[in-house]
């Protein structure tokens, strides 16, 4: 009797068990019909806890809730979660899926192994580095430039608008991360693709993308080259009796300093670059600011336009080209999701809640710089900020030969540093592209060796391209026209695609509204860059920047 009693008490318990299962089974073809899927392939968390071993699941034709149709072809794995129901981890096609295991190989993640994702122990902290790093810049010392055509009330209102507008796109696109259940957008061009489709959003994100990506890094190269070689002007230049450096050969040096940087493995690895790269960032804007208010007024600065427009066209043009100038100050939302992805996630706690502490604290320090930049640097200058560097150009032009060789000095060390962390960052973008373009071929990680001739081969190609068009850091008006959209626009097609919100809510009518205002902006921004262009001439000196318009003088005596 009690060996009797004790089958039947097993056999109640292996029924609760595949009742269980059976439970589970169901919840994975849910969660597969959400997502479009033909199959689920279900990783069971204990192959102990029963002898019921499923693998693949197909879709029933009936289910209990409606759900989209199924797209032929598609496979998502399933990973299994006692607590609750399951989440679609990745997507794969069944041909690749069956061809690897024909080959007896499994299919690698790329995720795994890529320098964005590779490392996912990323918190609050990091992303208020990785955002600082990225957010404050160069660009920020030439909204000056923006207020000598818009004035004080519009430049301010200006500002502050831009501010508003693309904080709301970063917060849209933290959101939108991991808008689909189990399922991270680690890149801005996949969300780009899962909204507009594979073809339409690899063309409308890649080239502002990678144009922003390798733009800023040319601009940097050409900045700290030229910032170094004012450091040792300042430091050694009356002293030393070696022949200098020309401007090419300091191009090379902050090269050959920025492969040694980018030779950390992924973006969790440069949290310290970026942290040092906010720190000088606010702080040479800070010394820059504090010491343009401390001398005064230039005796003959005014408020005005610092020429007569020729017609009412002309300036039209030039208040466009202004608001390009303000939208290329706000930079870094090519890198929002980038960031994001450094992050655990779970369907508990979601890697937005840190991302967005960390974007908060950034984007409080953001503001606290860039307004005193913006007012104290008209107020000091008025219409005579230079168009190449803004400030940093000014402060060494009005002010060189009254201030101390310690504080210019230490001004160009910091700008240097600032670069060099700046250029890692903006850079991890392309040499994660060229990194997916192996394993996709190769099915297997990138090795070290390749790795580093990536970054070694990307950073001779911006050496190559900063010697030979020194002029891209005079062109803040058209490279924020182009970039406008990945800041400004895309992000509020982006949600209205994948949230789906009823028509004429708040957020359909606020994101329409943004999305087609930021795309006609882009659009007039370029144009008016581009009148500016013409109309005011520029001196492109290809492969010749030594005699690009120095930006410094230095005190004798």
């Amino acid at each position: 009797m009690k060996h009797l009693f004790c089958k039947r008490q097993r056999e109640r318990q292996r029924d609760t068990v595949k009742r269980k299962l059976m439970g589970d089974v169901s919840c994975i073809l849910e969660e597969a019909g959400r997502s479009k899927l033909e199959h689920a392939i279900w990783v069971p968390p204990s192959q102990s806890s029963a002898r019921l071993n499923i693998s693949i699941v197909s879709r029933p034709p009936i289910l209990e809730s409606p759900v989209p149709a199924a797209v032929p072809g598609k496979t998502g794995i399933v990973v299994a979660n006692i607590q609750g129901c399951y989440d679609v981890g990745m997507v794969v096609d069944d041909e690749e899926q069956e061809l690897g295991h024909n080959n007896h190989q499994k299919k690698l993640n790329p995720d795994d192994c890529l320098p964005i994702t590779e490392s996912r122990n990323g918190n609050a902290f990091y992303s208020a580095f990785h955002c600082l790093n990225s957010g404050i810049g160069f660009q920020a010392l030439l909204l000056p430039r923006a207020f000598t055509v818009l004035g004080w009330t519009w430049g301010i209102i200006s500002l502050s608008l831009a501010f508003v507008w693309q904080l709301y796109t970063v917060w849209l696109l933290t959101q939108l991360h991991e808008s689909v259940t189990g399922t991270r957008y680690n890149r801005y061009i996949q969300l780009a693709k899962a909204a507009f489709g594979q073809k339409r959003g690899k063309l409308m994100a890649l080239f502002p993308i990678m144009y922003l990506s390798g733009g800023t890094c040319v601009a940097l190269i050409t900045l700290g080259g030229k910032t170094m070689k004012l450091f040792f002007l300042i430091v050694c230049g009356e002293t030393s009796h070696a022949k200098p450096l020309t401007t090419v050969e300091w191009f090379l040096v902050f090269v050959v300093c920025a492969i040694v940087l980018a030779q950390l493995p992924n973006l969790n690895s440069i949290a310290g670059i970026s942290l040092v790269g906010a720190i000088t960032a606010i702080t040479y804007c800070t010394m820059i600011l504090v010491i343009s208010i401390a001398h005064g007024r230039v005796a003959s600065a005014s408020y005005g336009p610092l020429q007569p427009y020729k017609s009412p066209t002309s300036k039209a043009f030039s208040i466009l080209n202004a608001f390009g100038i303000i939208c290329f100050a706000f930079r870094g939302h090519n890198l929002v999701l980038e960031i994001q992805a450094t992050m655990p996630s779970t369907p508990t706690h979601s890697a937005k809640v840190p991302m967005w502490k960390g974007v908060k604290f950034a984007y409080l320090l953001i503001a606290v710089c860039f307004y005193p930049l913006a007012i104290g640097g008209y107020w000091a200058y008025g219409n005579l900020v230079p168009q190449k560097y803004g400030m940093l150009s000014a402060l060494f032009k009005y002010h060189g030969n009254k201030s101390s060789r310690v504080v210019l000095g230490l001004t160009s060390m910091l700008v240097v540093i600032n670069c060099l962390s700046s250029f890692q960052i903006y850079a991890m973008p392309v040499f994660d592209n060229l990194e997916f373009a192996y394993i996709s071929r190769k099915n297997k990680p990138c090795p070290r060796w390749l790795r580093r001739g990536f970054r070694a081969g990307f950073g001779c190609l911006a050496f190559f391209i900063a010697v030979a068009l020194p002029v891209l850091t005079s062109l803040a008006g058209l490279l924020g026209g182009i970039a406008l959209p990945i800041t400004l626009a895309y992000p509020c097609f982006m949600w209205i695609v994948m949230k789906k919100p009823k028509r004429y809510t708040t957020m359909w009518i606020i994101n329409w509204g943004l999305g087609i205002l930021g795309m006609a902006l882009s659009f007039l921004v370029i144009a008016g860059a581009v009148w500016s262009i013409v109309d005011k001439g520029i001196t492109a000196n290809f492969f010749k920047p030594s005699r690009e318009e120095t930006f410094f003088a230095i005190r004798e005596g």
